[in-house]
């Protein structure tokens, strides 16, 4: 209620008005059953714009920081990305990747959309880095279409280190429907995996436009800055 109550009579009709964003293919969300909406990501508000267009409610999974801050900054932000239906999930690795991964499985088991984003993190610098394979292996396992979506220009609204929003348009590209059925039941084989997590890559990269890195965006973001 309060998800749907934010959406459509608050923070959505605003959002719409000030920022204008413009979006195209969302005839190619299934209207039922459960979902992958895979994104490239480009800033923190990804998670705002994209539900603005959605007919059905979508679920994020979010790192578990955002979750536990103190103080006002803390709860402001646990409301906002409960507002937006993310979830909490640990990005430690080992038995939290495994706990991550069934949190998205209840998701989709319980025929919604599940929002991923594929570089695992945002980009340093609006290019896109390669993709991680725990969506390959959630879209194998849980045996749902995967929808890739481009955003646009979303970084320019909301730059990384940024607190407010600049008025820009950003846009959406929401693509067909990608089909992995031929790979039913190799969930467990890593080339596998790679293959269906590169072929998806390839199609968000061809809806985005973005220049590509075949390193992951936590690579770079790690670099140590150059000396002078």
């Amino acid at each position: 209620m309060f998800y749907w109550f934010m959406k459509n009579i608050v923070a959505g009709p605003l959002l719409k008005a000030l920022f204008r964003p413009w979006v195209v293919g969302v005839e190619n969300i299934p209207r039922t059953g459960g979902v992958i909406l895979a994104s490239n990501h480009l800033s923190v508000i990804d998670s705002v714009f994209l539900p603005l267009y959605l007919d059905r409610r979508i679920s994020f999974l979010a790192k578990s920081e955002y979750f536990t801050g103190r103080g006002i900054g803390g709860w402001t932000t646990r409301m906002f990305m409960r507002a937006t239906g993310q979830l909490p999930i640990d990005r430690s690795g080992g038995k939290a990747s495994e706990a991550s991964l069934n949190t998205g499985l209840g998701v989709l088991g319980r025929g919604e959309l599940l929002g991923i984003y594929p570089e695992g993190t945002r980009s340093p610098d609006a290019r896109m880095y390669r993709g991680r394979t725990g969506v390959a292996r959630m879209v194998l396992e849980a045996g749902v279409p995967i929808v890739p979506v481009a955003m646009i220009d979303t970084e320019k609204v909301m730059p990384i280190g940024r607190r407010l929003p600049k008025l820009r348009r950003p846009g959406i590209v929401i693509g067909a429907p990608l089909d992995f059925s031929r790979f039913e039941g190799l969930e467990g084989d890593r080339f596998v995996l790679r293959s269906v997590t590169d072929e998806l890559m390839y199609e968000l990269n061809r809806l985005s436009g973005q220049e590509y890195v075949d390193v992951y965006a936590t690579t770079m973001k790690n670099k140590p800055a150059p000396t002078r």
